[in-house]
């Protein structure tokens, strides 16, 4: 971000000059974390529910910030700070002003946004992963999808880039909207449209709403690119142009044809003609990776390089990942998708490893916890992933559900699963962590899946250090 001198940044941020020193150095970048490398970066202090950057000042200077950001005025003859200070309303949004105004500084950069409701991060890796095969990039770190991490993302970002992959969620109603409209994307994807924070938004439609908000502020001629298996979204899409479809439904324009499950993933088919190789398992994350082919096409990758992306693409972590785990002198295996669930996704994740629990033979167990910020709607929805349980009694030898929404679940469940087979406990803290532990042996198959409230990962504090990880299916669901 060194195209900004101090006077430019000032008028961006429009802040004013709390202290202001003659041997400035230039600002390099921005960072909002004093245990990252400084050297020439501006801090800018945030506010957060358990810290607040204001409080760590003089470390941002000591670790080589250039510049000083804050909202609220400070004690600068208390503190040991010899660097220029800048006061602004919001931190926040300043930092919104600054990714607005350096995507400007992109020209030659295509910039790539995704959200849905299941599925952004695992898509957004698919789509690094082929782009990655030609073109030198910047993704997303992590779930970097809010209004902290999607500045921040922009901000890293080179002139040099040939593309930019940012994530989008939302915590609130507008919020894709005005994160969009800072990034202005050449490309949108939306993964899926789902039931993810239907408790916020309180109803489907808006939340398909919500998410084609992303397609309706691209940069003039950008290129749409939406799943259309869920037909609610499809009045939200009138009057996008371009747009291309994917999916399995027949209207779309680029559908899976056929798929197989095989030793270590998956083959997939696109529209009869294009195939392809998935280290990831399950339906969903074969038309996540019809996103993958319609950017890359886009981006003007060959569909060998495409295909290439995609065989070595890897799932992010507790998004279905495949851990090997010592117990009993043997090993289990636990598909871990700790990392968020929603309804679709859980479903999703059940589906996927029935699919590939049937290969690694013995107990095949589920450990469920409770899906969160769903509204009214919750208790319902909680019983029809025990409906899906109870469909799947013959493949699944022991239920584990964990929460006090998850008991609707368990209900349903034990119908055909029957007391026996079925467990409830309330959280999933130390004790029950070790309680499930105890019921484990090798060879079994394990599921690991709930909202990230839940910490469904406690589990494997329970249980031996994982010896190895091999790549699974992205279940998640941020919103």
């Amino acid at each position: 971000m060194n195209f900004f001198d101090l006077d430019n940044l000032r008028q961006v941020a429009n802040g004013r000059w709390l202290r202001r020193v003659d041997r400035s150095r230039a600002v390099e970048g921005v960072s909002i974390d004093t245990r990252e490398l400084l050297d020439g970066r501006a801090f800018v202090a945030i506010r957060g529910e358990r810290y607040d950057g204001h409080d760590y000042l003089a470390d941002a200077v000591d670790g080589g910030a250039s510049l000083v950001v804050v909202e609220r005025a400070v004690p600068l003859d208390s503190v040991r700070i010899d660097v220029p200070v800048m006061q602004v309303d919001s931190t926040r949004r300043v930092l919104l002003r600054l990714a607005s105004a350096y995507r400007q500084r992109l020209q030659g950069t295509r910039v790539i946004a995704v959200t849905g409701s299941s599925g952004k991060t695992t898509t957004r890796r698919l789509i690094n992963a082929v782009l990655a095969t030609r073109l030198r990039g910047t993704e997303s770190p992590k779930s970097f999808n809010n209004d902290l991490g999607v500045p921040l993302t922009v901000l890293a970002a080179s002139t040099t880039d040939k593309y930019l992959l940012v994530e989008i969620g939302m915590n609130a109603p507008g919020e894709i909207a005005e994160l969009t409209a800072a990034v202005q994307p050449d490309i949108g994807v939306v993964t899926s449209v789902g039931l993810a924070h239907l408790g916020g938004l309180g109803t489907p439609e808006a939340i398909a709403r919500e998410k084609a908000s992303l397609l309706r502020h691209l940069r003039p001629g950008g290129l749409a690119v939406a799943n259309i298996d869920n037909p609610i979204l499809l009045e939200h899409l009138r009057g996008i142009e371009p747009l291309v479809t994917f999916g399995e439904s027949e209207s779309a324009d680029l559908r899976v044809t056929a798929r197989r499950a095989v030793s270590g993933g998956q083959e997939v088919e696109a529209n009869g003609r294009f195939g392809f190789r998935l280290r990831l398992p399950g339906r969903h994350n074969a038309v996540n990776a019809l996103a993958a082919v319609t950017v890359g096409r886009r981006m003007g990758l060959p569909d060998e390089a495409i295909a290439e992306g995609l065989a070595a693409a890897e799932a992010p972590a507790m998004r279905g990942t495949m851990q090997a785990v010592e117990s009993g002198g043997g090993v289990l295996t636990v598909m871990n998708d700790a990392y968020n669930a929603n309804p679709d996704s859980m479903a999703a994740g059940i589906d996927s490893f029935l699919e590939i629990a049937p290969e690694r033979g013995g107990r095949r167990i589920v450990v469920l916890g409770d899906m969160l910020e769903l509204g009214p709607e919750s208790p319902a929805l909680h019983a029809r992933i025990g409906d899906r349980v109870a469909a799947s009694s013959a493949r699944i030898d022991r239920a584990v559900f964990v929460g006090p929404l998850m008991r609707h679940a368990a209900d349903r469940a034990e119908q055909s699963l029957g007391p026996d087979r079925v467990v409830r406990l309330d959280r999933m803290d130390a004790p029950a962590a070790r309680s499930i532990a105890d019921m484990l042996r090798a060879g079994d198959t394990v599921l690991l899946k709930g909202s990230r409230g839940m910490a469904m990962e406690r589990l494997l504090a329970a249980i031996p250090t994982p010896v190895s990880a091999s790549q699974g299916h992205d279940g998640g669901a941020g919103a």
